[in-house]
C-alpha cells in the first residue's frame, strides 16, 4: 500500500515536469533501486546494533552501569552524541519542572552528528542554588537516575 502511494505520488510529479525535464524510465528505475538497497542496509545496520545492544543486556553478571557504557558507545559508534549536561549546550534541553537557577538533569539530550538535528531533547528540573541546599546539573544523582 505505502509503495502503491509512492509509485501514484512519483507518477504525478514526474507527469508535472516539462517534457524535456522528465527523466528515463532507467534512471527512474536506477534512483529506486539505489533507494531500497539503501533502506535495506540501513535495517540492517539497526537490526545489527539492536542484536549487540540485546547480548551486552543478556551477558551474565552485567551491571546497569556497564550496559549503559555499551550503548552509549553504540550510540557514539551511530554518530549519536549524548549531551549529559547543558553546559553551553541549553538549547539542547527544555525545563519541565521546579524553581530556582541551578538546574538538575533529568534526561539527556541526543544529536545526531551527521546531520546535527536533535533526536530527542533533554529535560531539566530548576533548583534552588546552592544557598538552598540543592544541587547542580550534572550531579551523579541525576546522572544515575535517568539511567534507570
Amino acid at each position: 500500500m505505502l509503495l502503491s502511494r509512492f509509485a501514484e505520488r512519483a507518477t504525478d510529479l514526474l507527469t508535472a515536469l516539462p517534457e524535456e525535464g522528465q527523466p528515463t524510465q532507467a534512471a527512474v528505475t536506477a534512483a529506486l533501486r539505489q533507494a531500497v538497497l539503501e533502506a535495506f542496509r540501513s535495517r540492517e545496520e539497526y537490526v545489527a546494533r539492536m542484536v549487540e545492544i540485546d547480548l551486552l543486556a543478556g551477558a551474565p553478571n552485567q551491571s546497569a552501569n556497564s550496559l549503559r557504557k555499551g550503548i552509549r558507545t553504540a550510540l557514539l559508534d551511530q554518530g549519536v552524541r549524548c549531551v549529559d549536561a547543558p553546559d553551553g549546550e541549553r538549547e539542547l534541553f527544555v525545563v519541565v519542572e521546579g524553581d530556582g537557577e541551578a538546574f538538575e538533569v533529568l534526561r539527556p539530550a541526543y544529536m545526531d552528528q551527521a546531520t546535527g538535528k536533535l533526536v530527542l531533547s533533554g529535560q531539566l528540573r530548576r533548583l534552588l542554588g546552592a544557598d538552598g541546599g540543592h544541587c547542580s546539573a550534572g550531579d551523579d544523582e541525576a546522572t544515575s537516575r535517568e539511567g534507570m
